[in-house]
């Protein structure tokens, strides 16, 4: 086949719309671009869709990750245990904090954190979990909240996938002590670059707001469209608040979120479909009585051929990605811990045979075909 007559199949689109240009339109022309009335009204959204008390719209998951680890004054000298089957910004978020990630392995069907791996990693220094919902499934928050409570340890979600998760009736954020979204380019809804966090303990929501712009006690909303008044800094911060732009992106996004979930939902079905007795394709397992939100749909391949499929798929168009190596076999955590191959075997097994393959609401029937009829065919 020519090259020119391979249809290239993007591995991610965006679903911002004209109206949410619009909106964010409407933000340039105005004379207040950062922190202000708009990131309220996304922030109060927010909060409402996950069921929280509070919402707190930052820079990226990142730094929404390492203001909660603050909040609930995590640093030097404490563990938090998470997992190292992640995008390394988890666990670099607990550095960040001056803490150290303590890593469970994770389950062999979901790719999520172990529960019932985690209680053996609690030591006396041991402050937080930090559960990742990988791929969009939550982690058995029931089974986290219940070791978190016996051993007195704050539970800090990263739910950079899991905005519209749902699991055993159990939302989001509902038994985490907070939980922390991503809007980066290739999310679910998405302001190119962002994050949120969500709580119901409204005075953590307070110090978070007072975190994310320096450590003021008065926003620059407050500041300079009101009556100016003298502010002071009670306590050392960051820079990582969220600006009107992103939120004005974002509210639109939210508002249709039901139905870009609804969208992604059902390709991933037709992939599991697709993919169903394929030889040399294994899939994840969606946990009984959970909403998938469907953020990446990822195969498990030969690991010894994963990098060849790779490669003959982007010949043939399809994006694709890693999602992701095991954290742990990164060259700095191999450097500075000591890992090795061997010592989170799961997690390194999913690491070296997923791939990651298209999944957006925008993908047209004869899209998702080709991609599964490439994928099989290259498998095979």
């Amino acid at each position: 086949m020519d090259k020119t007559d391979i249809k290239k199949i993007e591995f991610f689109k965006h679903n911002i719309d004209e109206q949410d240009i619009a909106r964010a339109n409407d933000v340039l022309r105005s004379i207040f671009l950062t922190t202000g009335k708009v990131v309220d009204e996304f922030e109060t959204k927010l909060a409402a869709y996950v069921g929280a008390e509070r919402a707190v719209g930052v820079t990226s998951c990142t730094a929404a990750l390492h203001l909660c680890l603050l909040a609930w004054g995590i640093g030097e000298g404490d563990e938090v245990i998470t997992t190292p089957m992640t995008f390394c910004a988890t666990s670099n978020s607990v550095m960040h904090a001056g803490a150290t990630p303590v890593f469970v392995d994770v389950e062999a069907d979901t790719g999520n954190i172990d529960a019932d791996m985690i209680e053996a990693a609690i030591t006396e220094k041991t402050r937080a979990i930090m559960p990742v919902h990988l791929y969009g499934q939550l982690c058995d928050m029931k089974k986290i909240r219940k070791i978190a409570d016996k051993h007195k340890l704050a539970v800090i979600e990263d739910a950079a996938h899991c905005i519209e998760g749902v699991r055993e009736g159990v939302k989001v954020g509902q038994l985490g002590d907070a939980a922390c979204y991503s809007f980066y380019a290739t999310k679910n809804i998405t302001s190119g670059e962002g994050g949120a966090i969500s709580t119901n303990d409204p005075a953590k929501a307070d110090l978070l707001k007072m975190l994310r712009s320096h450590g003021i006690d008065r926003s620059a909303g407050d500041r300079y469209t009101k009556l100016y008044r003298h502010w002071d800094m009670p306590i050392l911060g960051w820079k990582y608040n969220m600006d009107n732009i992103q939120a004005a992106l974002l509210i639109g996004q939210l508002a249709r979120i039901e139905d870009l979930w609804k969208q992604r939902d059902a390709i991933a079905r037709r992939y599991e479909e697709g993919f169903a007795g394929v030889k040399g394709i294994r899939l994840m397992k969606t946990v009984p009585g959970c909403k998938h939100p469907r953020h990446l749909f990822t195969i498990l391949v030969d690991p010894k051929r994963r990098d060849e499929i790779l490669t003959k798929l982007q010949e043939r168009g399809i994006g694709v990605a890693v999602n992701y190596r095991a954290v742990h076999l990164l060259q700095y955590y191999r450097e500075r811990f000591g890992y090795k191959e061997g010592d989170f075997p799961v997690a390194e097994r999913i690491g070296d045979a997923t791939i990651s393959v298209p999944l957006y609401p925008k993908m047209a029937d004869d899209e998702i075909n080709l991609v599964i009829d490439a994928v099989s065919s290259v498998v095979r």
